[in-house]
């Protein structure tokens, strides 16, 4: 046998060649191919031309008798000795290397049908644990996933309740602020009811100009509802921007005889100081009176003040 084929994958001629030859030398007839890669392995023989240099003498192998043996080339030679010494006719020879021939055959086509259904066995095990290969890891994927979308909800679960958080702290203050508002009100008009208090000792003359300045408050706000009533529900709904110039003109009409009585009540001091030099007695029993009128202004700013308030809303 001459070795053929490259590093690892050998190929194998079935040669005649002189015993005294190298093995990959000189060869004296090529009758054959042996491949042992293929399973089962692929052998190519020259059946009549291997009989013929057996039956004249050649000596084969160890590896090239086992294949000759496979092939029948050994048995067909063992008849035809039988023949040559008597025992046998070249009929029943023929008939029993057929029916050799037929199991062998039978044997060989059995082989091969076990290899291919171990081959499609192996086939179908390594699809099925590709299988699982590829379920595993979906399924891993999956929870990843899942685990993912998990950590998503929980978020944004926690902005929501981090934003009603929020809400609650931003509404709490505007609620105390709600709740202060009208304790400041009432605060200023205590202030201003104490106001006219702090200048009890100040004489009746000092308090009537501010008396006249509050009539005159007093009927323009009355003909300003009146005015308003007689208005339609389109020009009462008027901006911002008027209302404010309304109430800046009152404010002006307010202060300038506010000055007036003050340079009035300057003089009245001087005249009133010098009475109650000479008259002390009179203006004890003035006193308790002046209160009195005092308290009942007081009052009456109060209401003015809330009517006014009411109006602006």
């Amino acid at each position: 046998m001459q070795r053929r084929g490259r590093k690892a994958r050998p190929f194998f001629h079935i040669v005649i060649a002189d015993g005294r030859a190298p093995r990959d030398g000189k060869f004296i007839e090529k009758i054959g191919t042996y491949n042992p890669i293929t399973e089962p392995a692929d052998i190519q023989l020259n059946f009549d031309r291997a009989l013929y240099w057996l039956q004249t003498g050649a000596q084969p192998t160890d590896t090239v008798r086992t294949i000759l043996s496979y092939k029948g080339v050994m048995y067909k030679n063992h008849l035809l000795k039988g023949v040559k010494k008597g025992a046998l006719t070249e009929e029943q020879a023929e008939a029993k290397f057929q029916a050799w021939l037929s199991d062998k055959e039978e044997k060989i086509e059995s082989k091969r049908k076990d290899s291919e259904l171990s081959r499609k066995e192996a086939k179908k095990q390594a699809l099925e644990a590709e299988k699982l290969v590829k379920e595993n890891r979906a399924k891993e994927i999956a929870a990843k996933r899942a685990a993912a979308v998990e950590e998503q909800v929980e978020a944004a679960k926690q902005e929501i309740r981090e934003e009603a958080a929020e809400g609650e702290t931003a509404e709490s203050p505007t609620e105390e602020v709600k709740a202060e508002a009208p304790a400041e009100a009432e605060a200023k008009v205590e202030e201003k009811a104490e106001q006219p208090e702090a200048s009890d000792e100040q004489p009746e003359a000092k308090e009537e100009p501010a008396e006249e300045v509050k009539d005159e408050a007093k009927e323009e706000i009355a003909e300003q509802p009146a005015e308003a009533d007689e208005k339609p529900a389109e020009e009462t709904r008027e901006p911002e921007v008027e209302e404010k110039k309304v109430e800046d003109k009152e404010e002006e009409k307010k202060e300038e005889p506010a000055e007036e009585t003050r340079e009035e009540a300057k003089a009245e001091d001087k005249a009133e100081e010098e009475e109650k030099k000479e008259e002390p007695a009179e203006e004890t029993r003035e006193e308790p009176q002046a209160e009195e009128k005092k308290e009942e202004k007081a009052e009456e700013k109060a209401e003015e003040e809330e009517k006014k308030e009411e109006e602006k809303k």
